[in-house]
């Protein structure tokens, strides 16, 4: 392949580069901000993007959230890129506050007692119930009998809770993006169309200078 490259990166190295990419967060956050405010939409289709990305990453629906924020921003005719886009509001520096919120807040709606220590291992039950299905799916092919008991308790202490108390937290900062976008799209897209008008009227000012010239050469 043209673009691969010559000396595959080791395991260790990608898993890094996937926590802290080239550049640091940072400049990846002004990078995706570039992209955003660069779209050719109203500002306001393009919040209703962003806000649909951001929403989606408070769900535990890992895998479907690319898939699932373009669906709400087509449903609330938001700009699908952006809404992709907001999706990186998710990351490995995020994930964890986000799951404890959204576990916390589950709880709390649903009358649940849970002990607040619990969710700092979150991911190793994330882990656990992938093993099991894992097993499961082997056991239809195997004389292992399958075993769904752990993926039913997963279901009640993680994932139910997840899905209902990610529903809030995930409104309200979704509608914060939202603001907070708002504005500064608008203003860059008018800086933007102020900036193509001056070049635009300096090219006709250049050409119309130029046309007198050869007018009163003749």
């Amino acid at each position: 392949m043209v673009f691969r490259r010559r000396e595959q990166q080791p395991y260790w190295k990608q898993g890094l580069r996937f926590l802290w990419p080239k550049g640091g967060w940072g400049r990846a956050a002004r990078y995706i901000r570039h992209r955003l405010q660069r779209l050719p939409d109203p500002p306001d289709k393009i919040a209703r993007g962003i806000f649909a990305g951001v929403f989606m990453t408070f769900t535990p629906l890992y895998g479907l959230h690319f898939f699932l924020a373009a669906l709400l921003a087509w449903v609330l005719r938001g700009n699908i890129v952006a809404a992709l886009m907001g999706t990186f509001f998710g990351n490995p520096l995020t994930y964890v506050p986000i799951a404890v919120v959204s576990l916390q807040t589950g709880h709390w709606i649903l009358g649940d007692e849970s002990d607040p220590e619990d969710h700092r291992w979150v991911g190793d039950k994330f882990a656990a119930a992938g093993r099991d299905l894992w097993d499961n799916f082997v056991a239809i092919f195997t004389s292992d009998r399958a075993d769904w008991s752990d993926l039913a308790l997963f279901y009640d202490d993680v994932f139910f809770p997840y899905l209902v108390g990610g529903i809030i937290p995930g409104i309200v900062t979704g509608l914060i993006c939202y603001y907070i976008s708002l504005p500064l799209i608008r203003a860059y897209q008018n800086r933007r169309k102020g900036i193509i008008a001056a070049k635009i009227a300096a090219m006709k000012a250049k050409k119309q200078k130029q046309a007198d010239g050869n007018a009163s050469a003749d």
